[in-house]
């Protein structure tokens, strides 16, 4: 569940950079689309100026006037040679009136946006105006739109986030209300066993062999008792030899296994490997696991234990002939909660994946499941420089 979360996070992030990049991108394409028109706009009201102002009185003036009339969204400051000051065009007049100094401060942002246009009187004269002009409140819209889809997008995720959070919490509380119950259903087995042994040694006190096997469950009570005190911290790994461990887990798993299951167990003709875990936590997953795969089987099937290791990792391939995992629930059997049976709380697996993943920074998966012929889960371990 942790896991999904950040992963859902980290698509979220890239889904935001993607929308944001794409908009930076689009936005200023069309930024540029609207600056070339309005500085097209700009040079035709600049022509229709200068030739209102040179028309003579046979000339029609219709048109420029038309295109005068029609330039009212782009700011404009008309200078002579000299660069003073002789007109302006679509600026707030009353700003100008009470402020002084906010034409010439309007005339200097112009001449950081855009180059000015250049206008004649005439071909032979020295005489020229230039105009300066800024934007419109369009062309500043587009320009400041992605900064504003931005803070959308980011209000967006950080909800979404929110909502994530939420959800994991809730997740997390269902987990340890489900965990609390799982243990009193695991310790439910063995204290059954000891309240029998109990009302057998009533009538045979001496009886060695009933105080050994009770000793075994008080064991196991031990055992189950220390496995959950680790969950929610970080246990001490420790020094331990793999084949040793696996064997020892199996070998309990197969007494109290039917007697048509058969174990199979290829360790690669190792010996001993040499790794770091906490073996309470980790006999746990690999019994969780022998566990599911006997419930799969139903009472008949093969159980191989394959284990491999390498310079870098100990592999460790658990499979069954059982019933297998439908294609709709293989990204489901971790999830806490999820369970096909019906005893238990379908935490199992959550929790398997949790210790090797968390403490022990290692992998557990489906490495293939095929309905009707059985599944692989894998267990996957980094080695790291120790010695036993």
């Amino acid at each position: 569940m942790f896991q999904q979360w950040l992963n859902w996070r980290s698509l979220l992030a890239i889904i935001a950079v993607i929308i944001v990049i794409g908009t930076i991108f689009y936005s200023r394409f069309l930024a540029g689309k609207i600056a070339l028109e309005e500085r097209h706009k700009v040079e035709a009201w600049a022509e229709a100026q200068q030739f209102i102002a040179k028309a003579t009185p046979e000339q029609d003036i219709l048109f420029a006037t038309i295109i005068m009339a029609g330039q009212t969204e782009i700011p404009v400051i008309e200078t002579n040679e000299k660069d003073s000051i002789t007109n302006y065009h679509n600026i707030d007049s009353l700003q100008v009136t009470h402020s002084s100094g906010y034409l010439q401060g309007r005339l200097r942002e112009f001449k950081k946006s855009n180059n000015p246009i250049v206008t004649y009187l005439d071909s032979e004269s020295s005489t020229f105006n230039r105009y300066y002009y800024g934007e419109s409140v369009l062309l500043k819209q587009v320009r400041y739109y992605p900064m504003v889809q931005l803070v959308i997008v980011a209000l967006f995720i950080l909800i979404t986030l929110l909502a994530f959070a939420a959800r994991h919490r809730s997740a997390q509380n269902q987990l340890w209300a489900g965990m609390a119950k799982e243990t009193a259903h695991q310790l439910g087995t063995p204290l059954s066993a000891l309240e029998g042994w109990v009302e057998m040694m009533k009538e045979s006190p001496a009886d060695q062999n009933m105080l050994r096997e009770m000793e075994k469950d008080i064991g196991r009570l031990k055992l189950v008792s220390d496995r959950f005190s680790k969950i929610g911290s970080t246990p001490q790994l420790e020094k331990q030899d793999l084949v040793q461990t696996i064997q020892l887990v199996v070998d309990y798993v197969k007494k109290r296994a039917p007697s048509k299951v058969q174990f199979n167990i290829d360790f690669g003709g190792q010996n001993s490997i040499p790794v770091l875990i906490s073996p309470p936590l980790f006999e746990w997953v690999v019994e969780n696991i022998l566990k599911n795969a006997l419930d799969a089987m139903e009472g008949k099937g093969i159980i191989t234990i394959q284990l491999r290791s390498t310079a870098a990792q100990a592999v460790i391939d658990i499979t069954d002939t059982g019933k297998g995992i439908s294609t709709a629930n293989l990204g489901k059997v971790f999830n806490a909660g999820f369970t096909t049976k019906k005893r238990g709380w379908g935490l199992g697996l959550t929790l398997s994946r949790r210790i090797i993943e968390q403490y022990h920074k290692g992998e557990l998966f489906v490495r293939q499941s095929e309905q009707g012929k059985g599944t692989t889960f894998r267990i996957i371990l980094k080695h790291k420089k120790t010695s036993i």
